[in-house]
């Protein structure tokens, strides 16, 4: 991580969302929670967002919110909806539309274009424009205009290379169109020169996957809030906990289905996910409807309880840039299992102490590490002791917002590159084998891309978890988490 820098007076920020939804992804939690730590540092910060908007904690309070209208074609409850013809208003609505009517996802495309018409009028306000993980052709004239940084929460290839390895026929074909925009936001990013993600995996995948030179990719990891997810006062035994989109292939969800339906010691497992079909027939197949539960719409304050609760925390993905559920179960004091795979050996390290880190895809092994773990409770009591202060020390927003403002510096050229402390070098590693995917797990449709998990505040309005809409974190129809 960089190290903190002081401005010489407070900064005005214009932070740019292409989707901000605030209960579910990854883009809605890192604006709402990064804006807040910024204004708190004394700084000015203007959200600017497509629908659907985020939740913010210091709304006229050091934090403003501009809305660039979209056709928002994706918008539950009637999600790939064909506008009516009064709802045109320019010719960037008649892109969005073309796009998507030829399999295209064309939001990052077109939110930049009408954040580079909106800047254009109002870009002389700001000393630093921040995207978070939007990277559309349009960034290129804002950042030949306005300093630039940019946030890529992970490169979204590996949504992509997930999702093609699970599809099959025609299916195939329609993905690779849908995934089209990546192509864009690799030539994008290659061509930026300050790139912030969130972990040390993703800086080597943004560097192997986009063809970015390592020296324009700083690492600054996400926060979590270790008020609001603390330990509970009891455990209930027999309970495990995961959150993830459910049908999405990424997420893992039918290795941790499997793994337990021949562990009768996890008695409970409760998924912060809404279910979809796919889901539904595994859970039946294997006989667990009596042992899955499926939890949607809580706020954070009941989401920290319910994590708080369990005896285990499951994070079975197949890749992950972050994972906020990770650290946030490590705040809880809840133990984690969860696969080796993308950040997360880093962001719960791979010695054991937190979290015990299986193959990614392999059920037998899931299953021996969730048994093993709850045989032992004088384990499950060190981990947790261990992971509560790995959260504190390592994972805090505050902390997330005096980083961001040194790569500001460094964007506006007022702080110099020696000034920085060093960032661990970034090396592209070899191409990592795909996890293997159950056959049930062929997604429907695009999975979105974006980052990846986003909440309301709960002291602003509830927020709320939920099964992401086609669009959220982080990934395309994503999250960001």
């Amino acid at each position: 991580m960089v190290a903190d820098s002081e401005p010489a007076r407070p900064l005005r920020i214009a932070l740019l969302s292409y989707r901000s939804k605030p209960h579910c992804g990854g883009q809605g939690v890192y604006v709402r929670h990064l804006s807040r730590e910024l204004a708190a540092l004394g700084h000015h910060v203007t959200v600017v967002s497509g629908p659907p908007y985020p939740m913010l904690d210091r709304l006229g309070d050091g934090v403003d919110l501009v809305r660039l209208p979209s056709l928002d074609l994706y918008r539950e409850p009637d999600p790939f909806r064909m506008p009516r013809l009064r709802e045109y208003r320019d010719w960037i609505d008649v892109l969005e539309v073309a796009t998507m009517c030829t399999a295209g996802f064309g939001e990052p495309r077109t939110f930049s274009l009408r954040a580079r018409r909106w800047l254009r009028d109002h870009g002389d306000r700001f000393d630093v424009v921040h995207d978070n993980q939007g990277l559309g052709s349009g960034m290129l004239a804002i950042a030949r205009r306005t300093p630039l940084v940019t946030t890529i929460h992970h490169p979204i290839s590996r949504d992509r290379r997930t999702d093609l390895a699970a599809a099959r026929g025609w299916r195939r074909l329609s993905l690779h169109r849908w995934y089209g925009f990546v192509r864009m936001q690799a030539r994008v990013a290659r061509r930026l020169d300050h790139i912030v993600t969130v972990s040390q995996s993703s800086a080597r995948d943004i560097v192997a996957d986009f063809g970015v030179a390592p020296e324009r990719v700083e690492v600054v990891p996400l926060g979590v809030d270790t008020e609001v997810f603390a330990p509970g006062p009891t455990r209930v035994p027999g309970r495990i906990v995961a959150m993830a989109s459910a049908d999405t292939p990424l997420k893992g969800v039918d290795t941790l289905l499997e793994a337990i339906a021949a562990l009768p010691a996890v008695r409970e497992l409760v998924l912060v996910a809404t279910p979809g079909e796919r889901t539904r027939r595994l859970v039946a197949a294997l006989g667990l409807g009596m042992r899955v539960r499926f939890v949607a719409g809580i706020s954070d304050a009941e989401l920290a309880v319910l994590i708080g609760s369990a005896q285990l925390a499951c994070v079975p993905s197949r890749y992950e840039g972050f994972s906020l559920p990770a650290v946030e179960a490590l705040a809880c004091g809840t133990p984690v299992v969860a696969s080796r795979a993308g950040a997360l050996p880093e962001v719960l390290g791979d010695d054991g102490r937190c979290a015990q880190l299986v193959p990614p895809g392999d059920p037998a092994a899931l299953r021996g590490a969730i048994g093993a773990l709850l045989a032992d409770d004088a384990r499950r009591e060190a981990m947790g002791v261990a992971g509560r202060e790995r959260a504190v020390q390592r994972f805090a927003w505050p902390a997330v917002a005096r980083a961001t403002v040194a790569l500001y510096l460094r964007a506006m050229g007022v702080a110099p590159a020696g000034d920085d402390e060093a960032t661990s070098p970034v090396v592209v590693p070899p191409a990592p084998a795909v996890a293997p995917l159950r056959e049930w797990a062929r997604p429907v449709g695009p999975a979105h891309p974006g980052a990846s998990s986003q909440r309301d505040a709960a002291a602003y309005a509830p927020t709320r978890r939920d099964q992401p809409t086609p669009h959220d974190e982080g990934t395309p129809l994503h999250a960001h988490r």
